[in-house]
């Protein structure tokens, strides 16, 4: 059920009003017993449920309360789960007979909903998916259940995870066409600049993953999707701890794609150790049968990361520091790439201070080679994916089609495997879909990465794309993050905010970003002088090898338990 009807039903069931339909009185807070859940973590629900101090229903009731409360502010969420309490008094059942399915047992989660529920639609926020229920669970969804997690919501997102309308009408971040504009906690109010007042949020909420409900504990995590810095970029947005795995460490069936190339799902988290724990519950103990890719990397012991979550981690280390193109400007070809400003420069040689307080050993700099090589055609920056109408077929020489063709090749597959019952059977029906329900508002943005994509010839063109894929893996690994940790022996790389994520995710390597402070939020053109903006989120981030999700964890928990800069959101008490 949509988020405005569900949670109005949702308070009825807790005997509560919604809405400007409150009545007067004391201001209220979560009743889960007497437990206050605003920014508890999971491992602290969990100890309380264990300790009887906590039941799952009070818990979930706790969460719709919040929702009911502020959801109307930041249109967090597609869908609720209106079973949530059901399921919470079954899992209670279990827990009180004894049976503990797992480390997630009556945790509420939400997720992105472009990942398949059989119980709850899955929408990818299109108005042509509106109600739909895939006919098959995702595997990451089974896993979650299996632990024992409840998913609450289907969490906000950019339609179709923002491969729908790029330029000369991009798509604004957690916009979709079925809820509208997403808003994020740190300053939830509309952009008033003239030209960009339709409804957008005058501070980002990140990619097309959503950490608006997890950042205001509408739940307790969230999962979302990267392919090109999704999960990265709304953690670093929200102020959470956000996990780009290893392609293939998590299943991407039931999970409608932009590009099998780089898709994969991630953990979104108020702490590192939060999401290490759901990163864990994802994961599955064996290969998926239905995902090649599920064999690259093994799987912790009973897929638990909390032995990483060492607070003495950095002792030792080898921290790279990129400065070029991450915290200096490059110029390549004539083009100016990257850098800091003096805010943020300054809050980095803070988190840099703290690495070196915790024993780390910093390497300054360590750059990358393909991003120093003066050549555009060997230079990673000045290499781009083929994003918008700028690059239709026959514009498309200077940079990397594998998204638009990942696109088409892609998401017809996932469409054939949703069988009869899915609204349209191929990309080019959904296009025409859209064309013809405009008035409704179903491309208010248009949808120029559909018309890119769906141009390309999954066969024709496969020569091209794999010329390109070879020329990504040369400048994101072999020449890019393989080369820099050779050659300077390190753990990780550490990159300002979301910034390290484009590498990561075109080289499919895991990624970590960590909430460190609050900068300045002036974009351009600037905001209108009566406009007292609030300052945005900015973290750091930690990329590693591939499959060295157990090392940056560690890394990234002794910085967190040394840093402590999570703010909570002002506003949602």
């Amino acid at each position: 059920m949509r988020a405005s009807t569900a949670i109005a039903l949702a308070a009825l069931t807790l005997g509560s009003t919604s809405g400007c339909e409150r009545a007067d009185g004391p201001e209220r807070r979560p009743d889960a017993g007497g437990f206050d859940v605003v920014e508890t973590s999971i491992l602290d629900l969990r100890a309380a449920m264990e300790r009887g101090e906590l039941t799952s229903r009070q818990l979930v009731s706790a969460y719709l309360e919040r929702m009911d409360e502020y959801e109307d502010q930041l249109n967090a969420a597609v869908t609720i789960n209106l079973d949530a309490l059901d399921e919470a008094e079954a899992l209670d059942r279990e827990r009180a007979a004894g049976q503990v399915r797992g480390p997630l047992h009556g945790i509420p989660v939400a997720l992105k909903d472009n990942i398949h529920t059989t119980h709850i639609p899955t929408t990818g926020g299109s108005l042509a998916f509106e109600g739909f229920v895939p006919p098959y669970e995702a595997t990451l969804t089974t896993n979650l259940r299996a632990a024992g997690a409840i998913i609450i919501a289907k969490a906000g997102l950019t339609e179709f995870a923002n491969f729908m309308a790029g330029p000369p009408n991009q798509m604004p971040g957690n916009y979709n066409a079925l809820t509208g504009f997403g808003y994020n906690p740190y300053d939830p109010r509309p952009d008033p600049r003239p030209g960009m007042n339709d409804g957008r949020p005058a501070l980002s909420t990140g990619g097309s993953s959503s950490g608006i409900g997890t950042a205001a504990s509408f739940w307790a995590a969230n999962v979302g999707t990267d392919t090109g810095g999704s999960v990265i970029s709304p953690s670093n947005a929200n102020m959470l701890v956000g996990i780009r795995p290893t392609l293939g460490r998590i299943s991407r069936w039931g999970i409608a794609p932009v590009t099998l190339d780089h898709d994969t799902a991630g953990p979104m988290a108020r702490t590192v150790a939060g999401a290490a724990l759901l990163l864990g519950a994802m994961e599955g103990d064996a290969p998926d049968p239905n995902d090649p890719a599920t064999s690259v990397c093994e799987a912790p012991p009973n897929r638990d990361y909390s032995p990483f979550l060492n607070p003495d981690g950095l002792r030792g280390a080898r921290i790279g520091i990129p400065r070029a193109g991450y915290y200096d400007e490059i110029i390549v070809g004539g083009e100016t790439y990257g850098g800091l400003n003096e805010e943020r420069a300054a809050l980095m040689a803070d988190a840099i201070a703290i690495l070196e307080a915790q024993g780390a050993i910093i390497v300054d700099p360590a750059d990358v080679p393909s991003f120093i090589d003066p050549d555009p055609e060997q230079n990673f920056y000045a290499w781009g994916l083929c994003l918008g109408a700028q690059h239709a077929k026959g514009s498309d020489a200077g940079c990397s089609v594998n998204f638009k063709y990942g696109m088409k090749r892609d998401f017809d597959v996932w469409l054939a495997s949703l069988g009869p019952s899915s609204p349209v059977k191929t990309l080019t029906e959904l296009r025409e879909w859209n064309l013809e329900h405009r008035s409704q508002g179903s491309m208010l943005f248009e949808q120029s990465r559909f018309d890119i994509s769906d141009e390309m010839d999954v066969v024709g063109d496969r020569a091209r794309n794999d010329a390109d894929v070879a020329k990504d893996n040369l400048l994101s690994r072999t020449r890019g993050i393989d080369a820099v940790l050779a050659e300077h022996r390190l753990d990780a790389i550490f990159t300002p905010g979301a910034s390290g994520v484009r590498l990561a995710a075109i080289a499919a390597y895991p990624h970590i970003v960590v909430p460190f402070g609050r900068v300045a939020n002036e974009p351009s053109p600037p905001f209108p002088a009566d406009f007292s903006a609030q300052p945005a989120p900015f973290g750091i981030g930690f990329t590693g090898s591939a499959c060295s999700e157990p090392r940056l964890i560690e890394l990234a928990y002794a910085f967190e338990q040394a840093s402590m800069r999570r703010e909570p959101p002002p506003g949602f008490p």
